[in-house]
């Protein structure tokens, strides 16, 4: 047994979007940090909010980028999403869909019917992310919502990662939706809801998961709302000042600049780091400013600057006093 933070831990759940790959490239080094973890027998597991696909696809997408994955080990929201209205609604009833194939998919799948118009008389519309998602779908949507159809979502990620930048995700569809309707969706099934963490925990039979994400407002509240153990990686939406000014419900267990931090010691990631200096760094708190000085791992600086953010220190009370540490807090944005 190693001191490796992974191995405190009976399963992995990965995020996709911005953890593993970006739209359809891997990230640098998660195809070996996968191999890693099979390696040494740590079971692995896939929850996505992205409704675009279905398990197969993400598995064969994965496994196309070197990463060998089953359809079972992939929890899509679209999935879930399916799931939940087939327990609440009867056999065959007609949903309408908004997103792309892979939710219509999902719901035919279910036992019930999907179909695209207010005049087929949906009992519910769910919606999720899908590139094609235009005002004609919207407009039906609003319509059958506001003739008494249950609204599900299947997530409200603001953004989707990708190579070019964030991009819109299905909350900014959902948004649409919301402003027009002047209320929220009746319910919302992917993260921060628990739902796809308990279930990968379930379907493996873990003790002690680990969710790994690269967003403060899914991956890490829910997993914060789940009960389990989370690392943040800084390789997809959230970065260095969100971080920082997370509120207790999205602040993740570590923190991690990729994939990597899975295999150093747990301590070396865990966050806070209530320490008054380390690997270069000296972070000196009067009152309600925070001055760091130094140089070294950017990672290692977080660690010690959230200590004193999360302790009522605001962002705009933070300080640098090396070139170094001064460097840091421009490209972070404080």
């Amino acid at each position: 047994m190693t001191d490796r933070l992974a191995d405190g831990y009976d399963l992995v759940i990965f995020d996709l979007d911005g953890v593993v790959y970006l739209i359809d490239k891997p990230i640098p080094g998660a195809v070996d940090a996968v191999e890693r973890l099979r390696a040494a027998g740590t079971p692995v597991a896939y929850a996505t909010n992205n409704a675009s696909r279905r398990a197969a696809d993400v598995a064969a997408l994965l496994t196309g980028m070197g990463v060998p994955a089953a359809p079972g080990e992939v929890l899509t929201s679209a999935g879930a999403s399916a799931a939940v209205l087939a327990e609440k609604l009867p056999a065959g009833a007609p949903v309408l869909v908004v997103g792309a194939d892979a939710l219509r998919d999902e719901v035919r799948d279910a036992g019930l019917t999907p179909v695209a118009a207010v005049d087929e008389q949906p009992v519910a519309v769910v919606q999720g992310y899908g590139p094609e998602v235009g005002w004609r779908i919207l407009a039906e949507a609003a319509l059958a919502v506001r003739a008494g159809a249950t609204w599900v979502a299947t997530n409200t990620d603001r953004t989707l990662p990708s190579p070019r930048g964030p991009l819109p995700g299905n909350g900014s569809l959902v948004a649409v939706l919301r402003t027009a309707l002047d209320r929220d969706p009746d319910l919302v099934v992917g993260k921060p809801e628990p739902g796809l963490f308990m279930t990968a925990a379930a379907q493996s039979g873990s003790r002690r998961p680990l969710a790994v994400g690269d967003r403060l407002d899914t991956d890490i509240q829910g997993a914060v709302t789940a009960g389990i153990d989370s690392l943040l990686v800084l390789t997809g939406v959230s970065g260095p000042a969100e971080f920082l000014a997370a509120p207790p419900n999205r602040r993740p267990t570590f923190l991690g600049a990729d994939l990597s931090a899975l295999f150093q010691p747990a301590e070396e990631a865990r966050v806070p780091l209530a320490a008054a200096g380390a690997g270069g760094w000296q972070l000196d708190r009067d009152g309600d400013t925070a001055t760091l000085s130094g140089a070294g791992d950017p990672v290692t600086a977080l660690r010690l600057l959230c200590s004193a953010t999360w302790d009522g220190v605001p962002l705009t009370g933070v300080r640098s006093a090396s070139l170094e540490a001064t460097a840091r807090l421009d490209g972070w944005g404080l």
